[in-house]
């Protein structure tokens, strides 16, 4: 049984990898400009620094989570936002490679329908949604 746990860690983590690597790189751009970082349970969550405070002044997105890295504009923000971001993780686990363009064609579908992209967005949808039952408790 626990040989059987470990081996689904590590596929897991190795199916979401592409995406992961992804996050790492975009997490060392904000290191350099001051963010911090830090494990939490499996993630690596970035905090901070002068790039991810202009991303969000361009973009008005707080956080971003790329595989198993969860970017955010501040230590606070990841925490209030850890439930949603981490259903991001759970997605990436699921979908693996295809995980950054099925969001993104999830996204335009809604859009393209005359919908929000970001709201509407079925991996949105599910995120929120695992965020408003971990507000109840």
């Amino acid at each position: 049984m626990v040989l059987n746990s470990f081996l689904n860690h590590i596929f897991r983590y190795g199916w979401a990898s592409p995406t992961t690597l992804l996050g790492l790189l975009f997490a060392s751009l904000l290191l350099l400009t001051g963010a911090s970082a830090r494990w939490v349970d499996g993630v690596i969550e970035v905090a901070g620094g002068w790039l991810a405070q202009t991303l969000v002044q361009t973009s008005g997105f707080a956080a971003l989570t790329l595989g198993h890295v969860v970017l955010g504009c501040s230590a606070e923000c990841l925490q209030r936002l850890r439930p949603h971001e981490h259903v991001h993780v759970r997605q990436a686990e699921r979908w693996g490679l295809l995980f950054v363009p099925a969001y993104l064609l999830a996204g335009l579908w809604q859009w393209l329908r005359g919908r929000h992209a970001y709201y509407d967005n079925l991996f949105e949808q599910e995120a929120f949604a695992a965020e408003s039952v971990e507000s109840v408790r």
